[in-house]
């Protein structure tokens, strides 16, 4: 483990210094690769699928995992979007010139190497794959063992493709000891790893925040909320509220608790409640809630329960301020929207709600690379530090300041 990580922090000197040309040029092989090869990745998910069966996987897991060929088309979709973006090094972030009359450039540079801890979703691969490279970074890859053989195939696609170019097939690896052991100790070498990403469950970030001694991004949970206001449009609310939740209950960006104002609930919660059940919603709801309609009971921890299943709480607020209040206290820091016209609410849950998307008459679904136009996200961090909500490309990188002289001594 410790010479592959020697390795892969050699490896990163010299893809750090690759012209955006032949990285683009890479990446859009690699696409065609995944095209190429569409079949052979879907036999071993299938694999995977197989496994899982097996295991009994819970659903929301198993259509994580689940890769068609749609998805797979997506795959290489997304790895062409990331080679069409700017190139993210060696941008001139700042620049000026001190009174010793030195030229003092900041410039964006590679972040190095990356590791990401991740499960089930094998899209992951190819995502970050891409925009490790493409931003000149090496990435380590830890895939959850349910996505074994997915993330083997993937991986040894878009290794083939570096090989056929000339470049080193270690610049995107698999952790060689995907153990917990390995995890351990991966997260502990910041001699040769620069930064650790985790996404996936609270467990999982749990120990590696309080166990790493490499800096950490954390993609958290999303325990996602919508309010809806007093001057809500009704219609726009309940298509929102329906999207939210119901388009992929599975997504970390999907509603998990929607927060309704008092003056309105009793209007506005019976069309709502016959449109999730028209989508097989589980409902439950606060005391309030469930004198307007026929559901369960939401407890406290419901609130604070990211479900990753058709599933939502529901709970009436006095007002805005009771809104904000119980984002602030359930919250994740993920995604939030309000549903008003009222352009005084808006802003202030804008200004006020501490979370790293926050949406006016939206649907949180949209916090995704993709749909920001980042081409795809290495994960959706719920840090303040470095970087916050969709990481693209241009988080994978940090800064050095260039200082030229002619002769300054101090």
């Amino acid at each position: 483990m410790q010479q592959f990580l020697i390795e892969a922090k050699k490896t990163s000197r010299h893809i750090s210094t690759l012209s955006g040309e032949v990285k683009n040029k890479v990446l859009n092989q690699m696409a065609e690769a995944i095209i190429e090869h569409c079949d052979y990745i879907i036999n071993h998910n299938e694999k995977d699928m197989e496994n899982a069966r097996v295991n009994n996987l819970d659903a929301a897991l198993m259509d994580r995992l689940l890769l068609t060929g749609d998805r797979v088309m997506d795959m290489a979709k997304a790895i062409k979007e990331i080679a069409a973006l700017k190139e993210p090094v060696g941008r001139t972030l700042d620049g000026w010139v001190t009174e010793d009359g030195l030229n003092i450039q900041k410039v964006s540079i590679p972040i190095g190497v990356i590791g990401i801890i991740y499960e089930s979703r094998p899209n992951v691969t190819s995502d970050t794959a891409a925009l490790c490279f493409k931003s000149g970074n090496v990435c380590v890859l830890k895939g959850g063992k349910e996505a074994e053989n997915s993330n083997k195939a993937i991986a040894t696609i878009l290794r083939k493709v570096l090989d056929d170019n000339g470049l080193p097939q270690n610049a995107i690896s698999l952790l060689p000891d995907s153990s917990r052991e390995g995890v351990a100790f991966l997260i502990k070498q910041d001699k040769y790893v620069d930064l650790i990403v985790p996404r996936g469950g609270e467990a999982l970030i749990k120990y590696v925040s309080e166990n790493a001694t490499v800096p950490v991004v954390k993609h958290d949970k999303g325990v996602c909320h919508t309010y809806i206001d007093k001057d809500a449009n009704h219609e726009k609310a309940i298509a929102i509220s329906i999207n939210a939740k119901c388009s992929r209950p599975s997504a970390c960006n999907a509603l998990e608790t929607l927060l309704i104002h008092k003056d309105v609930a009793a209007y506005i919660l019976p069309p709502l409640h016959e449109a999730f059940m028209k989508n097989g919603t589980e409902l439950r709801g606060c005391s309030i809630t469930r004198n307007y309609i026929d559901i369960h009971s939401a407890s406290e921890n419901d609130y604070d329960t990211e479900y990753l299943a058709n599933i939502l709480s529901i709970k009436v607020v006095k007002n805005i301020d009771d809104a904000i209040a119980h984002i602030a206290k359930h919250g994740s820091g993920h995604s939030e929207a309000i549903i008003s016209e009222n352009y005084s609410s808006i802003n202030k849950f804008l200004d006020e709600v501490d979370s790293a998307c926050v949406y006016a008459n939206a649907s949180t679904r949209f916090t995704d690379g993709g749909a920001f136009g980042l081409g795809a996200e290495v994960g959706i961090s719920t840090n303040k530090l470095h970087s916050r909500g969709p990481m693209g490309i241009n988080d994978l990188t940090t800064f050095k300041f260039k200082v030229y002289g002619n002769g300054q001594i101090r």
